[in-house]
């Protein structure tokens, strides 16, 4: 086969005697245009169907493009013994003859890994055709989500076991026993759902609490007495009964006007507190008197009683807080600070707790904000519930959107939000006050396809108009490199420079030699094995990294097959760090949402890394000592140190064509190497990957699905 004829390899021919139908699988190349040749059959009689599917071993093998579908799997219905494959490309042409009684299916208990993936794509592409992305996905996290809903009720019963005497002995220590006032609205709640609720109220370990009700005016005839009875019952309970329906805001706010408490939680009319609740809370006030809101977990319950679906967060990360409402139930605030920003807002209803906790966090500061990472609050689910149908609930996601908006402008921060993805997500977009020089740092040696294909997709995807690229060659001995790198320097011009580092492999040391010679106000550490998606990747980049707040911004960044290699870092995952969502498939939502919003994280990783150059020196740059391994997370944790957010982007998509199950250790002298950096990390951040802020301690350690820690 000459360099320039065409490639086409046929994998599998399978045939459905009941359909009487066969299935063909391969993948074809045009090696000179590394474009995919268009498909057909000679015959006209027959009838055939076409799918491109991705092949992310050939992506690999031939250094293509991510984007590429270079895989086919065709589906036809004939009786003869033969078929031609017409495969074109320009004027490069390939037929293709298949000899039908030549079958070779996968052997049941033998396939190989493509002809497994072929199997199950194919049913995957149908039931997607029929159902549509959001429920393809859906079906796929189902065996996930089963398996969790099998493992929580065992949680609860291992986690659960409270001794009450104890607990009331401890409380009994407690040198600062705050009120708390305990705000809830009422309207036309059924008298089951408002009974538990109150008794959950009344059920309180802790018992300096006052429960402040205010009916909005009900007109189901049974509301008032059941509120007065209870009042009659307990004089820590009191109401007031409103004269007009003023929905839940005003509602709310007339709770808080007979609150008397030094903090306010807020409760729901049918949702239900965990016994030990205000106890943790208390607990926790005791611990550090000056905070100003505290929350904590929460999961959902049905009209059964079951318990499920939990939410486990991280500590306070306001990226987060603007793509969702993250801290929601149980929130507990300073009174003082819900007057001073005169409680809850007319016109956001449905979403007056986002609103209320996006002005409230305004007022304070993130040493004043704690996160207590257990279940303490009961989300019920009703059939006019928002949980139970959130498709129902548009005007809270809308109230929602606005009160994003209204924190932008509240903090002068020039940008706009979107909604999301998901119901319930939100977007920020900031404008770029100035267009500064990005210094594109790429490391490599040699490494030819790989470097060419990233710097093809940087110079014809990128839209940000002020950038440089600083290439880190680490002794390349490929004299196609000069070749590339000529032609980069006529593309970009100064643009483009080659600094030589021919010394012993170190990645730290490469990285932080290049960066002395960058001119750039941002630094963008990129790989060489990375290919651009998205062309607004840089300006998303430079419009969170030009906050003096934002330490390391990073990307999400897609394996070949378009499963997630990076998105995010998680101290203690699998060892010093890991990787959350690996492996989920691109458009899944992620937990809670997180791979469609930007999450604040420990660390991102260096595949795709910017972080100011003022900050970067001042932290002295890479640490040198670890020579592979943790540089990253390392250079994060000591932006984070220093008080600064480290955040991952959804919305900057890179391919990252490194190997899913390629070793790294796989020497003796490698072996010890990772030893010595992973140890360095431990004596160094033995605290955070113990426990990391931005992760929650009842979420697995072992993997990066988010399921429970057992």
């Amino acid at each position: 086969m000459s360099e320039n004829e065409l490639i086409v390899y046929i994998d599998t021919i399978q045939q459905d005697k009941k359909q009487k139908s066969y299935l063909i699988t391969g993948w074809a190349l045009d090696p000179v245009t590394k474009t995919v040749p268009k498909i057909s059959i000679a015959s006209a009689h027959d009838h055939v169907t076409i799918q491109s599917v991705y092949r992310s071993d050939v992506i690999m093998a031939q250094k293509l493009s991510g984007n590429l579908e270079a895989g086919f799997q065709l589906e036809v219905t004939r009786s003869a013994s033969k078929l031609e494959l017409v495969f074109q490309s320009g004027e490069q042409k390939r037929i293709e003859t298949i000899d039908l009684t030549q079958v070779y299916p996968a052997i049941p208990g033998r396939e190989t890994n493509w002809q497994k993936q072929v199997q199950n794509m194919k049913r995957v592409v149908r039931y997607y055709q029929k159902n549509g992305l959001k429920a393809t996905l859906n079906r796929m996290k189902k065996q996930q989500v089963k398996q969790q809903e099998e493992d929580y009720p065992a949680f609860l019963a291992t986690n659960e076991q409270w001794d009450v005497e104890e607990i009331r002995s401890e409380i009994a220590t407690f040198s600062y026993q705050p009120k708390i006032s305990i705000l809830m609205p009422v309207y036309n709640v059924e008298e089951e759902w408002l009974t538990k609720c109150i008794q959950s109220v009344q059920g309180q370990f802790y018992e300096n609490w006052e429960l402040c009700m205010s009916d909005d005016a009900s007109t189901d005839p049974n509301v008032k007495p059941l509120l007065e009875k209870f009042v009659a019952q307990d004089d820590r309970i009191k109401v007031v009964f409103r004269q007009d329906n003023g929905h839940i805001s005003k509602a709310t706010n007339s709770a808080l006007e007979i609150a008397t408490g030094e903090f306010c939680a807020l409760l729901d009319n049918d949702d239900e507190l965990a016994p030990i609740a205000l106890y943790e809370v208390v607990k926790t006030l005791n611990k550090n008197p000056e905070l100003d809101l505290i929350y904590s977990d929460e999961d959902k319950i049905d009209m059964q009683g079951n318990r499920f679906d939990p939410a486990f967060k991280p500590d306070f990360s306001p990226d987060l807080l603007l793509g969702t409402n993250y801290i929601s139930h149980l929130g507990v605030y300073r009174t003082t600070i819900l007057h001073q920003i005169n409680g809850f807002r007319v016109g956001y209803e449905g979403s007056q707790d986002y609103d209320l906790v996006l002005r409230f966090v305004e007022q304070t500061t993130p040493e004043r904000i704690a996160h207590i990472p257990k279940i303490l609050y009961y989300w019920r689910i009703l059939p006019t519930s928002t949980a139970a149908d959130q498709s129902t609930k548009g005007y809270a996601f809308d109230a929602g959107l606005k009160a994003v908006q209204d924190a932008l402008v509240r903090r002068k921060i020039k940008g706009t939000a979107t909604h999301a993805a998901g119901n319930g997500l939100f977007d920020v977009h900031y404008e770029i006050l100035k267009e500064e020089l990005v210094s594109v740092i790429i490391p490599t040696k040699n490494g030819y396809d790989d470097m060419k294909r990233c710097l093809e997709s940087i110079v014809e995807k990128t839209t940000y108009p002020n950038y440089e690229i600083v290439v880190a060659d680490n002794g390349s001995d490929d004299v196609r490199m000069k070749e590339l790198y000529e032609q980069y320097t006529h593309i970009l011009g100064e643009k483009f420079q080659v600094i030589d580092l021919p010394i012993p492999f170190n990645y730290s040391r490469i990285n932080n030699l290049a960066a002395k010679e960058a001119n750039g106000t941002y630094l963008l550490f990129l790989n060489n094995d990375t290919e651009v998606i998205t062309k607004d990747w840089m300006s998303k980049m430079v419009s969170f990294a030009q906050f003096k707040r934002i330490g390391c911004v990073g990307a999400k960044l897609y394996y070949p097959n378009h499963t997630i290699q990076h998105a995010g870092v998680v101290l203690g995952m699998g060892g010093a760090a890991g990787h959350p969502h690996h492996t989920y498939p691109r458009g899944d939502f992620g937990y809670f949402g997180k791979l469609e919003i930007n999450v604040n994280y420990s660390a991102v990783t260096a595949a795709c890394l910017m972080i100011r150059a003022k900050d970067f020196h001042e932290l002295n740059g890479f640490n040198e000592e670890l020579t592979v391994a943790f540089n990253d997370v390392d250079l994060c944790l000591r932006e984070q140190a220093l008080g600064r957010d480290n955040l991952f982007l959804h919305g900057v998509e890179l391919f990252h064509f490194e190997s899913q199950s390629r070793g790294y250790e796989n020497t003796p002298e490698k072996q010890a190497r990772f030893e010595k950096e992973t140890a360095y990390m431990y004596d160094k951040w033995g605290k955070l990957i113990e426990n990391d802020p931005y992760y929650n301690p009842n979420l697995t350690r072992t993997g990066g699905n988010f399921s429970l820690r057992k």
